[in-house]
């Protein structure tokens, strides 16, 4: 343990020049910081979003939508740069007033329709085509698991993944602290996948989608560079389900849409067409 202490002052400051990770995407206030309206393609839905694993939940189901012949669940994908600040535009708070992605909104109908927050959205799509999302018991245990990682998941990431690869100095007390708990949140989808083929039983269902690409990228090395850490290779139920899952062709496309790092055959800035996959990926447009 590091003999350094902190002591807390009576009333907290904002620091804007600490220089800490995410320092210039996070502050103390809600609301628009610049005026910057949001553009509108031609699709009924309308996504701003950034392939982090709370976006690519999102187009992983409007791919699968889109794989079950729903024409209707055509989209725009629009490149949100959180690192920019562009989720503090006014447009995009008008759309999300929490500032985060993926945002939906969804212009199908009458009036637009705003969706925030990644459970939300694959609820409303699942609720809106009908698909990915079971009947009667099946359905509360398939809600149940959704909201198990819209709570588990901030552990994973704003707790472990902050602590272990971000933070400045390393805290034995809170990488230990979340390590256990992301442990546990292993071996508890490793158990449930033990005796199901999917996270709820037999079916693929936004459940799956939810859990998918957060635990699958720290599972497969690509968040936190934590997996020997975490000694993921004893989850094998659980590497099972995360090969099975992104085998599937609309989950290899989701991962895609805008996503503006790693190798540029798999960046697809904006997607606005299905065509773009195979003609407006960087390397094509950027070699």
């Amino acid at each position: 343990m590091t003999d350094d202490t902190y002591e807390p002052p009576k009333v907290w400051k904002w620091n804007p020049d600490n220089q800490q990770a995410f320092a210039n995407i996070n502050r103390p206030t809600a609301g628009a910081q610049q005026e910057k309206e949001l553009p509108v393609g031609k699709h009924p839905l309308q996504l701003y979003s950034l392939a982090t694993p709370n976006g690519v939940k999102v187009t992983i189901m409007l791919e699968e939508l889109l794989a079950k012949g729903h024409d209707g669940a055509e989209y725009d994908a629009w490149l949100v740069n959180i690192g920019d600040g562009s989720q503090f535009g006014s447009g995009f708070v008008a759309a999300n007033p929490n500032s985060k992605i993926p945002v939906l909104v969804d212009r199908s109908g009458d009036s637009p329709v705003r969706v925030f927050e990644s459970g939300a959205i694959l609820l409303h799509l699942a609720e809106k085509f009908g698909e990915f999302i079971p009947d009667g018991d099946a359905r509360t245990e398939c809600l149940s698991w959704l909201f198990w990682q819209m709570g588990a998941a901030p552990l994973l990431g704003g707790g472990f993944g902050h602590f272990y690869a971000y933070a400045p100095i390393k805290i034995e007390y809170a990488i230990d602290r979340y390590t256990m708990e992301v442990k546990r949140q292993l071996d508890l989808l490793d158990k449930n996948l033990a005796e199901r083929q999917y996270i709820c039983g037999d079916s693929y269902t936004i459940a799956d989608m939810a859990i998918w690409p957060w635990y699958g990228a720290v599972v497969r090395n690509l968040a936190y560079e934590a997996a020997e850490f975490l000694e993921a290779e004893t989850y094998t139920n659980l590497i099972r389900w995360i090969d099975e899952v992104g085998e599937r062709a609309p989950v290899k496309r989701g991962q895609m849409v805008n996503r503006p790092f790693g190798d540029k055959s798999m960046q697809l800035l904006e997607r606005h067409d299905a065509s773009d996959f195979e003609l407006r990926t960087q390397d094509i447009l950027d070699p």
